[in-house]
């Protein structure tokens, strides 16, 4: 029994660690088609539109949602020993520095994430990636590229998006809700926030559309089993992203702050 135990634990780690070296590998490949080749602008702009432009009014909901309901939360903590002073910097530097970054990365890899992967899939188990390569046409160059550089240019701003939203939000709340003085939770921003932090925020969320990108891609460039094989690989992929990001979200943190 215990030595079944062992092999099962064995086994898995095996397996993980060769996951991890392929997904590596994969990353590798693409880095180096980005500085041997040339980059398709026009395909890099059309994943740029795909990935941040029609993601705009979801991320711009989830931040005003954000904001206002963080400012609900924290004011009714705070009223008890009388911070209310302070409501606007923590709503500010909490959506800078966390919220912002995670919750739009998280937002973009259901939405996006997955659509990379399913429409990858697709192609390969389509052949349309096979007939790409009996043209001479490198997959990784016209494919992976785009997607995987186009999310990690577009996520800061749609970060950055986010993190105002969220701010606005919790404004509306301070002031029509609350009824507090709005000068007062500006000017806790302005003594509180610090350059640092939004830069911080937007690096995080780089980091996170590399993530969310560069998985969905492996995902679906190693799609296997017709229509079951896509569906599984898109679940695969916004599963893996997510649990990536909230990882890479701890270690940042602790890195940049």
């Amino acid at each position: 029994m215990l030595l079944q135990l062992v092999q099962g634990i064995g086994a898995h780690t095996i397996a993980l660690v060769n996951t991890f070296g392929e997904v590596s590998i994969f990353l590798i490949r693409v880095v180096f088609t980005f500085v041997t080749t040339k980059l398709k602008l026009h395909k890099l702009f059309e994943q740029m539109q795909a990935i941040g432009v029609d993601s705009l009014s979801i991320v711009l909901l989830t931040g005003i949602s954000t904001g206002g309901v963080l400012a609900l939360q924290t004011y009714s903590g705070f009223k008890r020993f009388g911070g209310e002073e302070f409501l606007g910097p923590v709503v500010a530097l909490s959506m800078i520095r966390e919220l912002g970054p995670v919750l739009t990365g998280l937002m973009v890899t259901g939405r996006v994430g997955s659509s990379i992967a399913a429409e990858l899939g697709t192609m390969q188990i389509t052949e349309q990636i096979d007939a790409l390569k009996t043209l001479c046409i490198n997959v990784f160059q016209f494919l992976m590229v785009p997607r995987i550089f186009g999310a990690t240019l577009i996520l800061p701003f749609l970060t950055l998006f986010s993190m105002i939203c969220g701010i606005g939000g919790g404004y509306c709340v301070y002031v029509y809700v609350l009824h507090l003085n709005g000068e007062q939770y500006i000017s806790g921003i302005r003594t509180f926030v610090e350059f640092s932090d939004i830069s911080g925020g937007l690096i995080k969320a780089a980091v996170f559309g590399l993530i969310l990108s560069w998985i969905g891609c492996y995902k679906g460039f190693n799609t296997r089993g017709g229509a079951k094989g896509v569906g599984s690989a898109t679940t695969k992929s916004v599963v893996t992203s997510s649990i990536m990001i909230l990882i890479a979200n701890y270690f940042l943190t602790a890195l940049l702050f």
